[in-house]
């Protein structure tokens, strides 16, 4: 009796499986949406923008209160004498660490307190952050997304400005894409 269940049990499931792989062939026979065959034919759907060099700000947040700014050791040189915050402008930057907070500090004139930035104008390719991975962005060329080996000059917690690597008409991909796909460009 116990070798009958389980014969029983062994053709059971052999059945179901069987029977899936059969259902599974059914819908690929068919045009049934399959996100693999399109991109296949397609290509991937991606955003892009077209580049140009151009001149531009990039904004710095700044907390100012009573014409002074604390700012940590990796953002310290984002701040130079002279530029425009608001509207006032940085007198001095501190580039020695306060003992007491552990910032530097920065000194301004005429910065209502609050959040403010600090502007600093660039000339390069303006493209957001999150395109770029390791100074490299994504490219199309030919249809195929390309690595491309970038310089980035500076950047602010959005955009960063390329200075080399790109030209004017590149048209860079800001979906996250695999090198050498087919590409399906959605927006531009």
């Amino acid at each position: 009796m116990k070798k009958l269940i389980y014969i029983l049990s062994a053709i059971a499931v052999v059945g179901w499986f069987v029977f899936r792989f059969a259902v599974i062939e059914s819908e690929n026979s068919r045009y049934v949406f399959n996100a693999s065959r399109v991109s296949e034919k397609a290509g991937v759907p991606v955003n892009v923008i077209e580049v140009n060099k151009k001149t531009d700000v990039l904004k710095e947040p700044l907390f100012v209160k009573n014409n002074r700014a604390l700012v940590s050791s990796s953002r310290v040189s984002k701040f130079r004498t002279g530029q425009k915050v608001g509207n006032g402008t940085i007198i001095s930057v501190s580039y020695n660490i306060d003992l007491d907070s552990g910032m530097h500090i920065v000194t301004t004139r005429g910065v209502f307190d609050g959040l403010n930035y600090a502007e600093s104008v660039k000339t390069g390719f303006f493209i957001p952050v999150y395109a770029i991975d390791e100074d490299t962005v994504m490219i199309v060329k030919d249809g195929i997304a390309q690595k491309q080996s970038v310089r980035v000059l500076d950047q602010d917690s959005d955009t960063a400005v390329v200075s080399s690597g790109l030209s004017n008409g590149d048209t860079v991909i800001l979906s996250k894409i695999s090198d050498g796909e087919k590409i399906n460009i959605e927006n531009k």
